[in-house]
């Protein structure tokens, strides 16, 4: 009697533990990091480039989307570097410390990329680096802006001011 006592408690102790355990030994899904949005990510030493995409109508012009976190206790300046239809092109983008700045939306600062050579759809490489460390080129998308969210954040250069010649005053006659 005392034996079918014990082979029963050992028995739902086993399926106890085989149905009840399997969250153990599987991975949890909210610790697995993914984009959760049309950009990529990536890490540049202590300096985390998050959600990055190009938004271009022709393939020439595009308009860098990205958020940067800077968790340092001083300011960084991010290098972002491409190469165009007409060289290696870089510029530096100022990242204040223990902050999160995002580049390219509606009332942020624009990063513009010029004679990219590179059509909607396609995957443009993109190289993100800061002071003294290792860089790291991630393929961002090309996505044209037909999509509702991105359409209001297409590139737009600042028109230019052409100099307009001021009219020589002509003289009223005296009465």
């Amino acid at each position: 009697m005392r034996a079918r006592i014990a082979a029963s408690v050992v028995l739902a102790a086993g399926i106890l533990l085989g149905t009840s355990a399997c969250g153990f030994f599987a991975p949890q899904a909210t610790s697995i990091q993914y984009n959760a949005s049309d950009g990529v990510s990536g890490d540049v030493g202590e300096i985390h480039i998050r959600n990055a995409l190009l938004l271009s109508a022709d393939g020439e012009l595009a308009n860098l989307v990205v958020s940067v976190v800077n968790p340092t206790d001083t300011l960084q300046s991010l290098l972002v570097q491409y190469e165009s239809s007409t060289g290696k092109v870089s510029q530096d983008i100022p990242v204040e410390a223990n902050t999160t700045v995002t580049f390219g939306t509606d009332g942020a600062a624009s990063v513009v990329l010029e004679n990219m050579d590179s059509q909607p759809g396609s995957l443009f490489p993109v190289f993100f680096q800061y002071g003294e460390e290792t860089g790291v080129e991630l393929l961002l998308p090309v996505l044209s802006g037909t999509q509702g969210e991105y359409s209001t954040l297409m590139p737009t250069i600042a028109p230019t001011e052409t100099p307009s010649e001021t009219p020589t005053p002509s003289a009223t006659p005296a009465a």
